[in-house]
């Protein structure tokens, strides 16, 4: 299948350039709880929608992480932009690790939030039946959600991030996103990558946590660093918008653009 130009916003004016890619249960809509508190004057995000979701709902494809990173990078390129940071949403950390395996002098930093390793994600044979069946079945959304954020957030916000996840996605590119970023692995094309790279987990994810960044992201990469929120489970854009942007951002300025003082 053949790399289209990704639905997408700009947010910002920076000239750090910066692509984030959503994860398994939403579109670029992810991302609105930290788009008004952004550094605009530093950075230029560009927030995008996936093949099978939002405004690329109905665009046909393979569904699959490298089939996404290729989709970034024909964004990159109508956008103008040679190099740019990522971050990378939970299957949106697979998706922008294939882009660096792709194009690795492109990337100028690397952010993962709850970020799906390259390994894959093996999921034991219960918990694949939940994934699977959740394609259909908006119980099953509605489960994960709670045990991705420790069943301490309001039966309201689970309610709205189904309905959510229910218009934004087409049921078949769901479930056949699960085979690639659940299955496919591709860590060794990665590992060793000096691309300065950061994981944000949250403590209430029992799964996409901490520990498991220090066995796959903190040993691939030669310059990673992790930073764990401790009230946010696996979606920090909600749980803890605030810490999830000066964690973000403080690491995408070390580079040296947009470098500004700290009140």
């Amino acid at each position: 299948m053949a790399s289209f130009v990704l639905p997408h916003a700009l947010h910002g004016r920076g000239t750090h350039k910066v692509i984030a890619v959503h994860g398994w249960f939403a579109d670029r809509s992810a991302f609105d709880p930290v788009l008004p508190d952004l550094d605009r004057d530093a950075f230029q995000y560009a927030l995008v929608d996936l093949r099978g979701y939002g405004e690329a709902k109905a665009t046909a494809g393979e569904y699959t992480t490298g089939e996404g990173a290729a989709d970034v990078l024909a964004l990159a390129d109508r956008l103008g932009w040679d190099r740019f940071s990522l971050i990378g949403h939970s299957m949106g950390g697979s998706v922008i690790q294939r882009v660096l395996a792709a194009a690795p002098h492109r990337v100028r930093r690397l952010v993962g939030i709850s970020p799906v390793p390259a390994s894959g994600l093996p999921l034991p044979p219960e918990q694949w039946e939940l994934f699977a069946d959740a394609a259909h079945t908006p119980d099953n959304r509605r489960i994960i959600l709670d045990l991705t954020t420790g069943g301490k957030r309001p039966a309201a916000w689970l309610d709205r991030m189904v309905r959510r996840s229910l218009e934004c996605s087409d049921p078949k590119a769901f479930r056949a996103w699960l085979d690639s970023w659940a299955t496919e692995g591709f860590a060794a094309e990665v590992e060793g990558s000096a691309v300065p790279a950061l994981a944000v987990t949250g403590t209430l994810d029992p799964a996409l946590n901490a520990e498991l960044a220090r066995q796959t992201w903190l040993q691939w990469y030669a310059n990673s660093e992790l930073v764990e929120l401790p009230s946010a489970g696996h979606y920090a854009m909600d749980e803890t918008p605030l810490e999830l942007i000066r964690a973000v951002e403080d690491f995408l300025r070390a580079d040296g653009d947009g470098d500004r003082p700290h009140a």
